[in-house]
């Protein structure tokens, strides 16, 4: 019997082909549109196994659409927003992707740094409506990178430490805070020092957050914390967006008391807080950590390799309620 699965956005075309192999696919072609709720309602009446990128929320609304949907497969390295316990009590298997995103999205990280210090997209805006202030006007001139202060919250993590190793290429002071220290030798070599949060903020030129989004990391960066950072210091983000208090953000970015930030995460993606989007001192890009091309189409074979070992009759390899093929003997 054929398999019918159907991809939310547009993916690699040899992940594609590939997949064309074993099962009828059908996609969403538009790279912009992000599915709705009643569209992936109707997508999964009519197929066999999702395939769901970042942006997709799959609740048990989704799921009962159809009574015999075989798989969730998702190219994310976490199924936030997929409703894994609705799916496990469905006997749906949720799969997703290792962490190999970790380069990519720490070279957008400090590229996101460099590009708000240095003022780099208000540059290029002014030169593009005609305006050239001259080599050595004051009128873009913005802050330094070279020697300051990183602070690296959730800098124990795999993304912390490949943006700690870039940092050291520009003879950045690395600080660090998360639950648990890493290693020592670790923490030489990548010149990194542990510090408590509150120290971090208040000596960091640069509050740079990498945690993972649970409960107790919601709002970790709020009224209290943005109030600890110098006035001169920038907040970068591409970790979740929930994080950061988003109204405190705005506030404090009102007020002058921050520098600016630089985010490619939202705690209400894809809605970005309107503030945002009218100020100078901001640089945002749409969720780009892993965007890029040879990275997305090794993801998405992986999320392929997933898909086919469910059609076969196998246990995927990335299973995260992978406790349902137990109960199934």
């Amino acid at each position: 019997m054929t398999v019918h699965v159907f991809i939310t956005q547009p993916i690699a075309r040899s992940a594609i082909e590939r997949l064309r192999q074993a099962a009828q696919v059908n996609c969403n072609t538009d790279p912009v549109h992000i599915m709705t709720h009643k569209e992936l309602c109707a997508a999964v009446r009519e197929h066999d196994i999702l395939f769901c990128l970042l942006p997709d929320q799959i609740d048990d609304e989704v799921m009962a659409c159809n009574p015999k949907l075989r798989a969730i497969a998702s190219m994310k390295i976490t199924p936030s927003d997929i409703d894994v316990a609705a799916a496990t009590a469905r006997g749906i298997p949720v799969t997703v992707i290792p962490p190999i995103a970790t380069e990519a999205t720490a070279d957008l990280h400090f590229g996101l740094l460099l590009a708000v210090a240095r003022r780099i997209v208000e540059g290029d805006r002014m030169l593009r409506s005609g305006i050239f202030p001259g080599g050595q006007s004051t009128y873009l001139e913005g802050a330094g990178v070279s020697g300051k202060t990183l602070g690296l919250i959730g800098g124990g993590g795999r993304i912390g430490r490949a943006v700690a190793r870039r940092a050291r290429g520009f003879s950045m002071r690395n600080l660090y805070w998360a639950p648990r220290r890493i290693a020592e030798d670790e923490e030489h070599e990548l010149g990194m020092r542990y510090v408590t949060l509150d120290q971090l903020l208040r000596q960091s030129d640069f509050v740079s957050i990498h945690a993972p989004l649970k409960p107790e990391t919601r709002h970790l960066i709020g009224v209290r914390e943005l109030a600890l950072m110098k006035p001169t210091a920038f907040l970068v983000n591409t970790a979740r967006g929930p994080i950061v208090d988003e109204q405190a953000l705005v506030q404090s970015l009102t007020d002058r008391r921050i520098a600016g930030a630089a985010l490619d995460v939202y705690e209400h993606e894809p809605r970005v807080e309107p503030a945002l989007l009218k100020m100078s001192n901001v640089v945002l890009t749409p969720h780009l950590g892993s965007a890029v091309s040879e990275l997305r189409e090794v993801m998405a074979h992986v999320v392929v390799d997933n898909i086919l070992a469910i059609v076969e009759g196998r246990q995927p390899p990335n299973c995260w309620n992978a406790e349902i093929y137990a109960s199934r003997g």
